[in-house]
């Protein structure tokens, strides 16, 4: 029929369906949803090892994502002229690389706005591509290999510093401060727990320490006797472990059963609770970093600690950062004035946000600039910091 002949009510009811199909300005309808109440929903996704040896650590990350949305939900904030509700999408990656793309794909499907995540390395590397290609903003609070942030990828994000610059720390600090000449290492083949190592290895060279054994687990690993037996025979001054507590934990205990006469090292992994829990006696005198400053001289530490046991239980690790990654993605979205990642992903690469943990700037690649390492040592069962290293960013008063 030609187009002069059609109905003005027809014509009418064309013209408000097509209408409906337009998305706002500010905000992607693929990426949120309508509330009950009639507030926008705007999903973000998080992911971490919920069920397995480092369920611990990814609770405690779920938990820190979790007060902050909650905070902000209460603040009642506006976005692209609409009231927001965040709603957190949470997943369970198993601390497994193929898990993880699993889950990432999930979480695209679920149409979130930005993820917080993953916890380790080896699970953030492989996801990121598919965040990537789908244009989604990811800002792990916990993953530390160099690689991460290294592919290029402008959707890729950390609030602390990397393992270029905790393994030079951790390595100085063993070869001068703890006068090591004879080092092992040992790694769990990870993505992190690898990359560390090697950093750590070069460090230690570079400050005139040997490296008389360079072994390998895997993040599975309980028995560690026959890895310790061919250390022991190298006679080595300090043992350094690249990898989580979970298995950083009875490699101390053991190294104290086989009578081994050294100094125990590990990087953030290992700077837990948990791991004094496995390690028992012979957690005391170990050796850790975590990037960052003590909990004590965060800028909202204190108050941070506070809240958080009060709501959940005792800090693990973790939790200051993914409550940090989740404030600095919504100031972003504001900044922007919109919850789609295409929007909002240039206001995130040149924010400066003043957090918990410090003040949260990027650099071209999307690491944290300014970042500090802080080395502690195990002391009447507790990890007391040592000595703070590298520059961290000032906060305005």
């Amino acid at each position: 029929m030609p187009f002069r002949f059609i109905h003005p009510l027809l014509l009418a009811v064309i013209t408000l369906a097509l209408t409906g199909c337009e998305k706002s300005p500010t905000t992607n309808s693929s990426i949120t949803g309508q509330g009950a109440s009639g507030e926008l929903v705007v999903r973000i996704g998080a992911s971490a090892p919920l069920t397995g040896p480092q369920a611990h650590l990814g609770k405690d990350n779920e938990n820190g994502t979790r007060m902050a949305i909650d905070d902000a939900n209460a603040k009642g904030i506006t976005i692209g002229g609409h009231k927001v509700r965040f709603e957190l999408i949470s997943e369970d990656d198993q601390a497994d690389p193929k898990t993880a793309t699993i889950v990432a794909q999930k979480l695209v499907d679920n149409k979130v706005s930005g993820i917080i995540g993953h916890l380790n390395s080896g699970t953030s590397i492989p996801a990121s591509k598919i965040y990537n290609d789908n244009g989604i903003a990811q800002i792990s609070p916990s993953a530390t290999a160099v690689n991460y942030t290294a592919q290029g990828y402008r959707t890729a994000f950390r609030v602390m510093a990397n393992d270029a610059q905790q393994g030079r720390v951790l390595g100085e600090y063993a070869a001068k401060n703890l006068a090591a000449k004879k080092i092992a290492v040992i790694d769990d083949r990870t993505a992190y727990g690898q990359g560390l190592a090697d950093e750590f290895i070069k460090a230690a060279q570079a400050n005139g320490a040997q490296i008389v054994a360079h072994e390998y687990t895997n993040d599975k690993a309980m028995d560690f006797t026959a890895v310790l037996t061919a250390v022991k025979g190298k006679k080595p001054d300090l043992l350094f472990y690249g990898g989580m507590d979970a298995q950083g934990g009875p490699m101390a205990k053991q190294v104290k059963a086989l009578a081994l006469n050294l100094k125990f090292m590990t990087g953030d992994g290992g700077y837990t609770p948990e791991f004094i829990k496995l390690a028992g006696d012979a957690a005391e005198g170990a050796y850790a970093s975590l990037p960052g400053v003590p909990l004590d001289k965060m800028p909202g530490g204190k108050e941070f600690e506070k809240r958080f046991v009060a709501k959940y239980q005792p800090i693990q690790l973790y939790a200051p950062y993914c409550y940090d990654a989740v404030n600095v993605m919504i100031a972003a979205m504001q900044k922007a004035d919109s919850v789609d990642p295409a929007k909002y992903l240039p206001a995130l690469a040149g924010i400066s946000y003043d957090g918990v943990t410090a003040r949260i700037q990027f650099d071209e690649k999307g690491d944290l600039k300014g970042g500090a390492i802080t080395v502690y040592q195990v002391q009447q069962a507790k990890w007391q910091p040592l000595e703070t290293l590298g520059a961290i960013a000032p906060v305005a008063q």
